[in-house]
């Protein structure tokens, strides 16, 4: 029964990627408008590919390097051989889903464009059909390596269960190491862009945001594409395989005494929850339409519509999953995924309450503008760190949920892999969450491509009412990836320990109570982690826009005619500068979080390493909302001055805004959701080198 299941899971995988080239050829039917706009699309599109190569280069590099090293282990009987193997194709897949998505989007701004010059409702399919590209790509790829990989060391090599599921747990490594330097690098790329197109073109030269003489204007849609497209797919994908294969793991542990399951069954279900979360998602994305009003409130309605149907169709079909696979002894396994698709909808919920202009804090936080830029960066930094007392809390409800309602208080193995199913049933509708989030860039450039194009007001105000939603709609996807960090890495915490136990056998001394002093100075370094890895990245967004900065204030200065709108900008330039500066950018932060838990393992022990990963997971958690909340409120609250409130654009409180905006760019954008990787990357990374820790550390 067991590999039919994996079967089914194949065939979602395969129904997500023919569903993703159906939407792909709707995008490439509709017309790029006119030869203004194509001719700007193509520069987008031009520019992205540029910076994907060239980071794929190096990425090649860093790669072979950890190849070699996984290989040299295997060779000293630390690893399995398969381990080198699936480590790069976790990488390969990851990298490969960004890659498709942001092909579709460079190709779908001028699309969307010249769509909302018929209706708003055109406007929102094209692009919501480009964000289904994303969407479905991540869903569909990750299937597809989970059950290869399962299917090719059942049946081919004939692994024990337990062997399996070690091995695919270390592909989650490869994923996590290729999300992170996408997330970073694409992250520093499109916020240094924003921040130098921002402070020159808006805030001293004082000309409209994607005006064509702006000279980063170019690179900052570039940036759009390659850091919340390409980057946040890779992303995505990784907390996706994440939560599935920690699953899995835990899965074998907890049915390891349980003679009347077979624990085969334990592991599969996972993943068929997940193929039925693709199917799931194709009906609600079928659901997503709109009238022609640009009220906030309305188009959320579409999204919600869409999304809403997909989590219900989840909650009914998981009851007899669980029921016939595992038998009716064990069902609150269902609760426990029933937690985690509820704690998902709630996060998103109360996300969008702290960041859409349509609720009262971001109102207010427009509202602080009053008194100048100081005010609102305050509002906004309290509004974000307000934001994480709900979060916490739905996620606290969740885990003592899922842990008690699947046992954990009779066995604690069952109450972890109640946690991970939790996550699973968190992320399983990530098809259609995430094209509600991917559809956000799109639909920004399409605004900047309408500007620039000189399209008529009625397009600009339909593109920025669909931006502004998809503001809205990022935070809210931001909160997913986010929360399901938070579950997954307790549930890679229990496998890192399970890990540790398996290699060392009966020499180990596990003591996790933090009196045990490397426990506790794990705990200090892990909750530090955070806090470095964000100075690093916003350190480097900070360097990469004052270069931006230099070179639009030397072409207004040096180019002739250009503010009068005689000479054209030398876009090419600043689309070089970023991407030479966000590729140099993203190496320390990435390499930060590879070494750290190597190193501290070596020196504390794996005791150490366990209070490294908890202390990183608690403030990583509370830092990634704090920051993502945070930007995504300044973001709204400068649109909300700009849709004619506070004295409107031009007013010194959009100029305040503009300034809070510009802070927050980083922090949405960059440094926090790339903390939701490290939290999960350090637990894979720890995982894969256990047995190195185990023979060889210090204390």
């Amino acid at each position: 029964m067991d590999n039919q299941l994996a079967l089914l899971t194949l065939c979602g995988s395969i129904i997500a990627l023919l569903f993703v080239a159906s939407r792909a050829q709707k995008v490439l039917r509709f017309p790029e408008g006119n030869d203004t706009m194509k001719k700007i699309s193509a520069s987008i599109h031009k520019g992205a590919m540029a910076y994907l190569r060239r980071q794929y280069k190096i990425l090649i590099g860093f790669f072979a390097i950890m190849f070699v090293i996984l290989f040299v282990m295997a060779a000293l009987g630390l690893l399995t051989w398969f381990v080198p193997f699936a480590f790069v194709t976790g990488g390969f897949f990851s990298g490969l889903s960004g890659f498709i998505g942001m092909q579709i989007a460079t190709r779908a701004n001028a699309r969307t464009a010249a769509a909302c010059q018929k209706s708003l409702n055109k406007g929102l399919n094209v692009a919501f059909s480009a964000g289904s590209v994303m969407g479905f790509t991540v869903v569909g790829l990750g299937l597809l390596d989970i059950s290869i990989w399962y299917l090719l060391l059942k049946l081919v090599f004939k692994l024990s269960i337990e062997d399996i599921t070690s091995t695919m747990l270390t592909f989650g490594m490869g994923a996590s190491s290729m999300a992170l330097f996408a997330r970073v690098g694409g992250g520093i790329y499109t916020k240094a862009a924003d921040v130098g197109a921002d402070l020159v073109g808006k805030v001293e030269a004082g000309i409209p945001e994607d005006d064509p003489r702006n000279p980063a204007v170019i690179a900052d849609n570039v940036g759009d594409n390659v850091g919340d497209v390409a980057g946040m797919g890779a992303d995505l994908y990784e907390s996706y395989v994440g939560s599935i294969l920690s699953a899995c793991a835990l899965g074998v542990i907890a049915f390891n005494k349980i003679e009347s399951v077979d624990r085969v069954n334990a592991v599969v279900i996972p993943m068929v929850l997940a193929a039925v979360g693709v199917l799931a998602s194709i009906i609600g994305s079928l659901l997503v339409k709109t009238g022609e009003s640009t009220d906030q409130s309305t188009l959320l309605k579409a999204l919600r519509r869409g999304t809403n149907t997909s989590a219900i169709i989840i909650a009914v079909v998981a009851f007899p999953l669980v029921w016939f696979i595992l038998g009716k002894d064990f069902i609150g396994f269902y609760f426990a995924i029933l937690g985690g698709l509820l704690a998902g909808v709630l996060i998103g919920f109360f996300t969008e309450y702290f960041t859409s202009d349509t609720y009262k804090p971001t109102q207010k936080l427009a509202g602080k503008s009053e008194t100048g830029s100081a005010t609102i960066i305050i509002g906004g930094l309290s509004l974000g760190m307000l934001s994480t007392a709900v979060p916490i809390i739905i996620i606290a409800v969740c885990v003592m949920a899922a842990y008690a309602l699947s046992g954990g208080f009779i066995e604690s193995t069952r109450g972890l892999y109640g946690i991970a199913l939790a996550a699973v049933g968190m992320l399983s509708t990530l098809g259609i969450t995430l094209a509600t989030d991917a559809y956000g860039p799109i639909a920004d450039n399409a605004g900047g491509i309408a500007e620039m194009a000189g399209l008529d007001a009625e397009v600009r105000r339909r593109t920025d009412a669909l931006d502004s939603l998809g503001n809205t709609t990022a935070a809210t996807g931001k909160g997913f990836a986010i929360g399901s960090a938070a579950l997954t890495a307790l549930a890679l915490i229990a496998s890192y320990v399970e890990k540790v136990q398996e290699v060392g056998g009966a020499d180990i001394a596990l003591d996790m109570s933090v009196m045990n002093p490397t426990v506790l100075v794990g705990i200090f370094i892990g909750a530090c982690l955070p806090f470095v890895f964000a100075a690093l990245t916003m350190d480097s967004v900070g360097r990469a826009a004052q270069s931006i900065v230099v070179e639009v204030r030397r072409q207004f200065k040096e180019i002739k005619g250009l503010m009068e709108g005689k000479a054209d900008a030398d876009y090419e330039t600043c689309v070089d500068i970023c991407t030479k500066a966000s590729l140099h950018e993203m190496i320390l932060p990435t390499l930060l979080a590879i070494i750290t838990p190597v190193v501290t393992g070596l020196i504390l022990g794996y005791n150490g390493v366990i209070g490294l990963l908890t202390g990183a997971t608690a403030t990583g958690f509370l830092m990634a909302i704090f920051m993502a909340n945070s930007g995504g409120a300044w973001d709204n609250a400068k649109k909300y001055i700009e849709g004619g409130n506070h004295g409107g654009k031009g007013s010194e409180c959009h100029k305040a805004a503009v300034v809070g905006d510009t802070v927050g760019d980083p922090f949405k954008d960059t440094s926090g959701p790339s903390i939701n990787i490290l939290i999960k990357l350090l637990s894979m990374v720890s995982i894969v080198f256990a047995a190195l820790v185990v023979n060889y550390h210090i204390f």
